[in-house]
């Protein structure tokens, strides 16, 4: 699934196309995605002025003069831009069209992306409303998971990928960033210092910021909107690396199972 870094390049890769373009229409192909596409987001949008694009947690916020729609690219989503009357293929799911006689295509093999009418506070709408802090803000910091992990026993691991705890950090990046802070990743929540959040929260910080200006990281489906892979896979230090040599230490790289989500991690530079 596409994480933080994968949308923050996606969104940067759109910006251009969206900004200041007029919308011709919406139109949909598939409208059984996640959740229904509503009719509301073709109204709205057609003949509306895109304003541009920001990102929450793992969302796309397309902005209008008329309201905003809220775009998830699920497991296997992406964007496209593409020629307003390039033969679409099977699974291209919509397209927003331009004036410019360009298009943003909506690619979805498995369908479990979303396109929705967020109004004029999308942030309120039911799925961001709860959401936490963006993991790049002045709001996120040791002292903010410190807090929020008082008297848990859950795993960390768990814990730092928790919508409501911080924004967009997924299975990926939090392995890495446990790595980087030498945190075991079934270490319980509560039981852990604030000097430790201080550094898991740099880690954090680092790894998202490195891997957006890599591109994302590409494993199996991702591609920017022109179609170009990320490069940060070439940097990851365990994840999916089970049986590699932990390249700060030399120690086998283990693999285990949190929440039915496979998790590496070093024994030696993680407690």
């Amino acid at each position: 699934m596409p994480e933080l870094p994968e949308v923050e390049t996606t969104r940067r890769g759109i910006e251009p196309l969206v900004s200041g373009a007029r919308v011709e229409r919406l139109v949909v192909r598939e409208r059984r995605l996640r959740w229904p596409i509503p009719k509301e987001v073709e109204r709205e949008l057609a003949g509306a002025r895109m304003l541009g694009v920001r990102r929450r947690a793992k969302y796309l916020l397309l902005e209008s003069e008329r309201g905003t729609a809220i775009a998830h690219l699920g497991m296997s989503g992406s964007f496209s831009i593409v020629n307003a009357e390039a033969a679409p293929d099977a699974h291209d799911h919509y397209d927003v069209v331009f004036d410019t006689g360009k298009a943003l295509r909506f690619t979805d093999p498995r369908k479990f992306g979303s396109l929705l009418w967020g109004g004029h506070e999308p942030l309120r709408h039911k799925l961001l409303a709860a959401i936490g802090p963006e993991p790049l803000s002045a709001e996120f910091s040791g002292a903010w998971l410190k807090e929020r992990s008082f008297g848990r026993r859950q795993a960390v691991k768990p814990f730092l990928m928790m919508p409501a705890v911080v924004a967009g950090v997924g299975n990926i990046y939090a392995s890495e960033a446990l790595h980087r802070a030498g945190i075991h990743p079934l270490r319980a929540a509560g039981r852990i210092a604030l000097r430790r959040y201080e550094a898991l929260a740099r880690a954090v910080r680092d790894v998202l910021g490195e891997a957006i200006e890599a591109g994302g990281t590409t494993l199996r489906d991702f591609a920017d909107a022109r179609g170009r892979p990320g490069y940060f896979a070439q940097r990851l230090n365990v994840y999916n690396r089970a049986g590699s040599a932990c390249q700060c230490c030399g120690s086998e790289i283990r693999r285990c199972m949190i929440g039915q989500r496979s998790s590496y991690y070093c024994l030696r530079c993680q407690t």
